[in-house]
C-alpha cells in the first residue's frame, strides 16, 4: 500500500522555503455541520509515524497520531459555517476554511501544499496542489486527520443538542439513519438548506423549532 512520504515537503525546502504547510478540508459532502479545515506544519525532525489519508485510518489510530501531531507539529484549525455554505456554495466555503486554517497557524507559512487541484481565492503565499494529496504528502495527510477529527467533535456536540438524527456516527453524511430522521423529525438549523435533500424536507414544510 502506498503511503504519503515527505518528498514534496523536501522539494519545497529545497527551492529555499523554509515553512511548509500541508492543507487540507474535510466534510464537504454531509448534508449537516461546518466544513472544516486544516493547516500543519511539521519538524522534519520528528515525523509522525504512520500518517496516512484520514479515511484510511481507524478512528483510534487517528486519535493516537492527533496527540503525535499536536505534539511536534504547528497546527491551525478554520472552518466555515453552514449559513456561509449556503450563501456561498461547497467548493467556495471549503475554501475560506482553509484560508482560515492557515492564517490560524502559530507560524506564518512561506509554502503551501493543498489537497486537491485548486488554489483557493485569497491564498497569496506560493503553493502547489496535490491530488489525492492525503495519500501523497506527509503534512496534507496530518492536515486531514486533524480536519476530520475535529469536525467528528463537532458533530458529536451538536447530537447531543439534536437527536435523532445520528451525528455521532454519521458526522452529518447522507446515511439511511440520517435520511430518514430528515424526514421525520425535519431540518435543524445545522442543516444545509443549499443542498438538495434537506431543501426538498424543508419545501415540504417539516421544521423543527431550534
Amino acid at each position: 500500500m502506498n503511503t504519503p512520504d515527505y518528498s514534496f515537503e523536501t522539494e519545497a525546502h529545497a527551492k529555499g522555503f523554509a515553512t511548509v504547510a500541508g492543507v487540507d478540508e474535510v466534510g464537504r459532502g454531509p448534508l449537516a455541520g461546518p466544513v472544516m479545515a486544516a493547516a500543519v506544519v511539521l519538524d522534519p525532525a520528528a515525523l509522525p509515524a504512520g500518517l496516512n489519508d484520514s479515511k484510511k485510518l481507524s478512528e483510534k489510530r487517528r486519535e493516537a497520531l492527533l496527540a503525535d501531531i499536536e505534539a511536534s507539529a504547528q497546527v491551525g484549525i478554520g472552518s466555515a459555517s453552514v449559513e456561509e455554505i449556503d450563501q456561498h456554495n461547497i467548493l467556495r466555503a471549503s475554501h475560506i476554511a482553509m484560508c482560515r486554517a492557515v492564517e490560524a497557524l502559530p507560524v506564518a507559512p512561506d509554502f503551501l501544499l493543498i489537497d486537491g487541484n485548486l488554489i483557493p481565492r485569497g491564498l497569496t503565499l506560493p503553493a502547489q496542489t496535490i491530488v489525492k494529496g492525503d495519500g501523497r504528502s506527509m503534512s496534507i495527510a496530518a492536515a486531514s486527520i486533524v480536519a476530520k477529527i475535529r469536525r467528528d467533535h463537532v458533530m458529536r456536540d451538536l447530537a447531543q443538542h439534536f437527536p435523532g438524527y445520528g451525528w455521532e456516527k454519521n458526522a452529518g453524511y447522507p446515511t439511511k439513519t440520517h435520511k430518514a430522521a430528515l424526514a421525520n423529525l425535519g431540518v435543524t438549523p445545522h442543516h444545509r438548506l443549499s443542498f438538495k435533500p434537506v431543501h426538498n424536507i424543508l419545501y415540504q414544510g417539516k421544521n423543527p423549532t431550534p
